[in-house]
């Protein structure tokens, strides 16, 4: 399992590069795609192709090669093999048949973005892609809200203002941070507040791909209940001080309390 660059291709350990000179196969996730990284490198070994939709039948074929003596080196397009990228099929059938599996650890766009993200990483979790559905990414907000920790979503460009508006609303009390084209030229590292985010996401709409990673206090499962009276107080409080409209008042209110929006709005909008 040998891990290949996520962008920058001096981030191609010389391990990795001896294994895929010396083995008799690469199996690659895309093989017109491969081609370009073997090429730049002067590697000529043959190239067999998988992915989602034939894994479960060219593992089958991959293991019979194995069998008969040959060994087969697996990459995907970017980043280490299985972290949300097809392979774990071949892995099992492999473990299965008593042949071993080792890993050619490198790059991956999961612990690049956790080191440069400046959250907390003694506990951490990873998701793949954000949820499309409300009700889903509801729930995978909730989730990592009781679990605390650090929580890591990959996104296509056109959807981080989409999601971003979903946590701007769902994960109240968070920090976020968007770590986006990684190793690559035009690298870019953005934190701060989920509402802050989704404003700045906004009027710079990204480019390239995007890792959002979502943290939450190790108290944020403890949230203190305030009642519609205190609510109420704190929106008024807040207009009165600093000018600010019902609306901005209300989420200036969610925000520093750690209380659902729609609960603030239900309870300001009470006489």
């Amino acid at each position: 399992m040998v891990a290949t660059p996520i962008g920058n291709l001096e981030d191609i350990g010389a391990r990795a590069l001896r294994v895929l000179g010396s083995v008799s196969l690469i199996a690659a996730e895309d093989t017109r795609h491969s081609k370009k990284l073997l090429d730049h490198f002067h590697i000529g070994t043959p190239l067999t192709i998988y992915h989602d939709h034939n894994e479960a039948a060219k593992a089958d074929q991959l293991i019979e090669a194995l069998r008969g003596g040959r060994d087969i080196a697996l990459i995907t397009d970017a980043g280490t093999p299985c972290i949300a990228d097809p392979g774990y099929r071949v892995v099992r059938a492999a473990r299965e048949a008593g042949i071993p599996v080792e890993a050619v650890p490198g790059p991956s766009a999961v612990t690049a973005a956790l080191s440069v993200s400046g959250l907390p990483t003694d506990r951490f979790a990873f998701h793949g892609f954000f949820p499309r559905k409300k009700k889903d990414a509801d729930a995978a907000i909730e989730r990592a809200r009781a679990f605390g920790g650090t929580h890591v979503f990959y996104e296509a460009p056109n959807r981080v203002g989409d999601t971003l508006a979903v946590l701007a609303n769902a994960a109240l009390g968070a920090e976020i941070c968007v770590a986006r084209e990684l190793t690559k030229m035009h690298e870019d590292i953005v934190r701060g507040a989920p509402a802050d985010m989704a404003t700045h996401f906004k009027t710079h709409p990204p480019k390239g791909e995007c890792v959002i990673l979502v943290h939450f206090a190790d108290d944020a499962s403890a949230l203190i209940e305030h009642t519609d009276d205190e609510l109420r107080t704190a929106v008024e409080e807040a207009m009165a001080a600093h000018g600010l409209s019902r609306r901005d008042a209300v989420r200036e209110v969610a925000e520093r309390l750690r209380v659902p929006r729609n609960r603030v709005y239900g309870a300001a909008g009470r006489a």
